[in-house]
């Protein structure tokens, strides 16, 4: 199972949100590249970035800084926030970032999905943000009437490579993941699914690393803070019973 460092950007720094809310930001750093190398010191083989003003706004605004990282690092990179067409897809697949995270779009406009699927095999990811199994979009402001796994399912069809399944309710609250809700993702598709939210101590990666088939988890708080070492967290998670 991958573990993943999260840097999520908001007016170019390194910030992370309580459950979401724009108005509940934590700066972390002001140079987002050296979080990026200092998790990439760490063991990390992959990188999640959100561009929070892009997920809010629906254009992005944080290229620069997503550039600026790329080219500091050498792992790989996944991207996701305000990515509303194939101009953006192709402009951060020119810089260098290896995949791509579609949301509120999947919902939206599910042609650009199987468009960009096409354009870039095995490159797109889908990102399911859910409260009480249903989906949430535009930086979590609007809950829509869709179901979270209908909606995986539709995306995998499509020709995703991958799903991004973040529990609303934990993310950013270091309560622990919903591993119920992530286990019946992870057997509502065939493709890999990456869990996200409330991961804050290596017992919940323990947790997690038992899931059956579960691909990968996001963690960002809890390093940030303190409370789960990423290094720790990566030996658990290559020594998994589902070792990727």
């Amino acid at each position: 199972m991958h573990i993943i460092p999260a840097i999520d950007l908001k007016g170019g720094k390194c910030v992370r949100l309580l459950q979401g809310k724009e108005d509940a930001v934590t700066v972390y750093s002001d140079d987002p590249s050296s979080t990026a190398k200092l998790w990439q010191s760490r063991g990390a083989r992959l990188l999640h970035i959100v561009d929070l003003d892009g997920a809010f706004t629906g254009d992005q605004k944080n290229l620069a800084a997503i550039r600026r990282v790329r080219e500091s690092v050498v792992m790989e990179i996944e991207v996701g926030g305000g990515i509303r067409d194939l101009q953006k897809i192709d402009e951060l697949i020119s810089i260098g970032i290896n995949r791509i995270i579609l949301g509120t779009v999947a919902v939206e406009k599910p042609s650009l999905v199987s468009e960009a699927c096409r354009r870039y095999p095995g490159r797109i990811l889908v990102g399911i943000d859910a409260r009480n199994g249903k989906v949430a979009v535009k930086g979590w402001v609007e809950i829509t009437s869709t179901d979270a796994k209908d909606l995986a399912k539709d995306s995998a069809a499509r020709g995703a490579a991958g799903i991004i399944y973040t529990d609303i309710a934990t993310d950013g609250m270091m309560t622990g993941p919903n591993t119920k809700a992530i286990e019946e993702m992870v057997h509502t598709v065939t493709v890999p699914v990456i869990a996200s939210g409330g991961i804050s101590s290596l017992q919940d990666i323990k947790r997690l690393a038992e899931i059956e088939g579960l691909w990968g988890a996001i963690t960002g708080k809890a390093i940030y803070e303190g409370s789960l070492d990423l290094r720790e967290a990566i030996e658990i998670g290559d020594n998994s019973h589902y070792a990727c």
